[in-house]
């Protein structure tokens, strides 16, 4: 088999992996869940971007679903999975997971933590926020 011959087998099983590639690439985007619109409209909001396999993430899983119940019609608290739909996480420009990123009523973004975040701390930021 000459040279060229070689190549051009090798070429195009190189664009059939592609194409492989990019039909898988197809079908996650189309099952892939939708994330939840954010911020939540005229309410202060927690956004969450994290992950639910990582361990930061899985420790405040917990926190975020108490302050959901306890926040009920005050206050918004959105988890997000950025490894499952990691377009937010490019949306809000996020270095890290988990990133809690908190905003006004008006939606305007008026803090961000990287990190583990405690309850009582997004108590406290949500005090400061006018939510009761």
């Amino acid at each position: 088999m000459g040279e060229r011959t070689v190549m051009r087998r090798s070429g195009v099983l190189l664009l059939a992996g592609w194409l492989v590639v990019i039909a898988g690439a197809v079908a996650f985007a189309q099952t892939a869940p939708r994330p939840p619109e954010f911020p939540a409209k005229g309410m202060v909001t927690l956004v969450d971007l994290g992950a639910t396999e990582c361990i930061p993430c899985k420790m405040m899983a917990p926190i975020l679903r108490d302050l959901a119940r306890e926040y009920e019609g005050k206050a918004a608290v959105i988890f997000i999975d950025v490894w499952k739909n990691p377009a937010p996480a490019r949306q809000t420009g996020i270095r890290v997971i988990p990133t809690q990123i908190f905003y006004d009523k008006q939606g305007k973004e008026v803090g961000r933590h990287e990190g583990f975040l405690d309850k009582k701390s997004i108590v406290a930021a949500f005090e400061k926020l006018g939510v009761k």
